[in-house]
């Protein structure tokens, strides 16, 4: 995760697009905000849109608004989200489920800055950062002629990849302080966190629902729990002790530990991109990481 929040840091300060790569629940949302908030523009509105949320004939009016008459049922003016946004950040979640037609006129006002409202001629200038994100392999939607190549590289100035939860649970510490702290105090508890077991389940269990998952067992765990800290018990009975034992990685400390050093060997070649500088990082002679990185078949 150190390579994602240096990447954000990096490119806060710019006003580059971001493309957000990562499967369902890593936390795009989540870093697409901390570009916001550490941007000039932090002060002004960082406004989401969730792409495959909206059906085709509305994602259209809520992405540019229209005017009075539009439509039936269109009885008054409405501001779209780029209009909303305007001045701060935008944040198209799931760009990869945009229509062709709508991938057309969002690469119009990325090029333009510029666009009309549904039934308007007035032409709206806007000043909005963009940051995207997406599940899906957006290169081979443009080989299957799916997604267009030029909103693509538009998109795409500055892309970050977000790894899954169960190739970085080095974070599953933080981040469950981090959301025992938010429940806390939405429900008004005092919880001081997980006890050893519970923590040993968290950190064994698989996570295909990634950071999303683990927060809403955490919200659960903190919604049952009538003790200082969090057990096994409280744990949702999708997340057992038993379950846990049965998977191949199991719950001994050497399987976490090779799982954190497989992910921090990974991060440190993508960042020094030569092995020898990689293991200068990692603190171990090029020798040695050859071996682990044969061993993790990276």
């Amino acid at each position: 995760m150190e390579s994602v929040l240096e990447g954000a840091r990096q490119v806060a300060s710019t006003q580059a697009s971001v493309l957000l790569n990562g499967e369902s629940g890593t936390g795009k949302e989540l870093v697409a905000a901390a570009i916001h908030y550490a941007s000039t523009r932090a002060d002004k509105p960082f406004i989401k849109v969730a792409c495959a949320a909206l059906p085709e004939n509305l994602l259209e009016s809520e992405l540019f608004g229209y005017e009075r008459g539009a439509f039936t049922g269109a009885m008054e003016r409405k501001l779209g989200r780029f209009e909303l946004a305007n001045n701060g950040t935008l944040f198209l979640d799931e760009i990869g489920d945009l229509t062709p037609a709508t991938q057309v006129k969002l690469l119009r006002v990325l090029q333009e800055k510029e666009f009309e409202r549904l039934g308007g001629t007035e032409t709206v200038k806007i000043n909005v950062r963009i940051v995207c994100a997406t599940h899906r392999d957006l290169k081979k939607m443009i080989k299957e002629h799916k997604f267009r190549e030029d909103l693509y590289y538009r998109i795409n100035v500055f892309p970050i990849n977000l790894p899954p939860l169960r190739e970085r649970k080095e974070d599953i510490p933080l981040l469950v302080a981090h959301f025992t702290h938010k429940y806390n105090k939405e429900n008004k508890k005092e919880i001081e966190g997980v006890n050893r077991a519970a923590l040993d389940v968290l950190m064994s269990y698989g996570w295909p629902g990634n950071v999303r998952e683990l927060e809403n067992v955490i919200e659960h765990a903190v919604i049952v729990c009538d003790k200082e800290l969090i057990a096994p018990k409280h744990l949702p009975g999708n997340i057992s002790v038993s379950e846990v034992e049965m998977k191949p990685e199991g719950t001994t400390l050497p399987r976490i530990i090779e799982s954190i050093e497989k992910q921090k060997i990974r991060e440190a070649l993508d960042k020094y991109k030569t092995q020898r500088k990689a293991a200068r990082a990692l603190g171990l002679t090029e020798r040695i990481l050859g071996y682990k990185i044969k061993k993790y078949k990276i």
